[in-house]
């Protein structure tokens, strides 16, 4: 095995014993083999046993084998399963890679941050870059949650990639609440917002808690009314105790779109106003100033996100960006310090290190 890598076993399910025949046929070799067929637990704790054999103790596919009475193309399906599932994680670990090195940077520059780059190919469409990020991030997320925690989405292009990205695996007494609201003509009939944070849900097992008011209310004393109410208070207060927040930036001139820009939720008024207040961009549908700072705009005071400083209170406020056009952004996030935790593409962070103009 290569000394630089290091394989984590992440063992996420709970082997249960099970009783073979009493009398089981002796395959070739002596060794004793159950012939029953396995439950899905039978054989993610067989995947862990096979994997732990070939990574842990440097057995080669026919050796485990042997031992374990299976078959080569059996024992190369569970190492296969173990990757794919989460059983097993591979990192390599490579001074020379250019990801640790923009890590480096990245920490170097922003101490408050813990980033993860992720490589792209070369030449590739930002597209392929934002897959690449929304599996990273999937897999992050996976590694974070814990039993009974509260979980802040902040619903978009972004997350929309993420979510398609999760690997299933069930968390007790997880809550998933959305952090701004999304209701406006379009989405009523697209689905698009309901159906990402629904997705995150079902893939834990968990409960999703929607947020059934307009992303902007045309009259702050509306929103203050609304935010009165018991059924609007709940979801607040779950957002106020959320112990992981995951969201992106937004920006208007991102490549792929931000779906708060696209999706025509904000007019050509609003646009000037933000580009005539200094506005970089937004998390949650709450706007920032390329300092970080977002007291005193006026839009906020009719936006349903919460407000930015919970990104500094959360133990786990993970940033999740793609693309060249969310670099102003981003940087302004970062100079506000509104998140802990950067998940980014190897060309999007190399451009946010460059030196400006």
């Amino acid at each position: 095995m290569s000394s630089n890598r290091e394989h984590l076993f992440n063992v996420r399910c709970e082997r249960r014993l099970t009783d073979c025949p009493a009398t089981p046929p002796r395959p070739a070799g002596g060794m004793l083999r159950c012939v029953t067929d396995p439950t899905p637990d039978d054989t993610a704790a067989q995947a862990v046993q096979v994997a732990r054999l070939y990574y842990h103790q440097g057995l080669t596919t026919d050796a485990i084998a042997r031992e374990l009475g299976l078959s080569r193309p059996k024992v190369s399906r569970l190492l296969t399963l173990a990757r794919r599932t989460g059983l097993v994680e591979i990192r390599i670990h490579d001074p020379q890679a250019q990801p640790q090195s923009l890590e480096a940077q990245l920490r170097a520059r922003y101490p408050f941050l813990h980033p993860q780059v992720v490589s792209v190919p070369p030449g590739s469409p930002e597209n392929v870059w934002l897959e690449r990020v929304a599996v990273a991030a999937a897999r992050l997320l996976g590694q974070v949650l814990r039993p009974g925690q509260i979980v802040g989405l902040a619903w978009g292009t972004t997350l929309d990639a993420v979510s398609r990205a999760l690997t299933p695996r069930p968390v007790t007494n997880l809550q998933f609440v959305q952090l701004n609201g999304s209701a406006n003509a379009l989405d009523f009939m697209s689905g698009f917002v309901t159906d990402t944070i629904t997705r995150f849900a079902a893939n834990y097992g968990a409960r999703a808690h929607l947020f059934p008011v307009p992303t902007f209310f045309d009259d702050p004393a509306t929103r203050a009314a609304m935010w009165r109410e018991r059924s609007v208070q709940h979801v607040l207060d779950l957002q106020n105790h959320a112990d992981v927040l995951l969201y992106s930036v937004g920006a208007a001139s991102a490549q792929v779109p931000s779906h708060v820009y696209a999706a025509g939720y904000l007019d050509d008024a609003d646009l000037h106003a933000l580009r005539d207040q200094g506005v970089a961009g937004d998390i949650a549908t709450v706007f920032f100033r390329g300092d970080g700072s977002y007291a005193g705009l006026p839009i906020n005071a009719r936006s349903s996100g919460p407000d930015l400083g919970l990104t500094r209170r959360v133990q786990h406020a993970i940033c999740v960006v793609s693309g060249l056009g969310k670099v102003e952004a981003l940087r302004a996030a970062l100079a506000g310090e509104l998140m802990t935790t950067l998940v980014i593409d190897e060309v999007t962070a190399r451009t946010l290190l460059a030196p400006g103009p």
